[in-house]
């Protein structure tokens, strides 16, 4: 599925979702990675919702954005209410949502120029 006509500004652009992962500008990604605008950290170790702790959830809290999504899967799956604790503590907004819609949402944040983070978790989604 192709998600943007965006032209690639001074930021990461995530062109698609495919069975076989994602498409960031010119690359395509087959494991869980952290997005910003001109950040990425490959080879995130989570798989699952299961996974985000203390320590996977570092590499999203750390820069300090205002909004992080976690995108996951084809259908919608809530986060855990200590994970979403974390963030409020840290006056981070967080939301879930299915790996296509947040790849859209990530899109759009970047072109407001919004300070904001990508988690996108590709493993055992469904």
């Amino acid at each position: 599925m192709d998600l943007t006509e965006h032209r690639p500004g001074n930021h990461h652009v995530i062109r698609a979702i495919t069975d076989g992962g994602i498409r960031i500008d010119d690359t395509l990604y087959h494991s869980s990675l952290v997005l910003g605008a001109r950040f990425l950290q490959t080879a995130w170790p989570v798989r699952a919702l299961g996974d985000l702790n203390d320590t996977t959830l570092k590499t999203l809290i750390q820069p300090r954005p205002e909004l992080v999504i976690i995108g996951i899967g084809q259908k919608h799956q809530p986060l855990d209410l200590d994970v979403q604790r974390l963030f409020v503590e840290q006056g981070i907004g967080v939301e879930c949502m299915t790996l296509p819609a947040a790849a859209r949402t990530f899109n759009i944040l970047m072109s407001e120029n919004r300070r904001a983070l990508a988690g996108l978790i590709l493993g055992k989604g469904d």
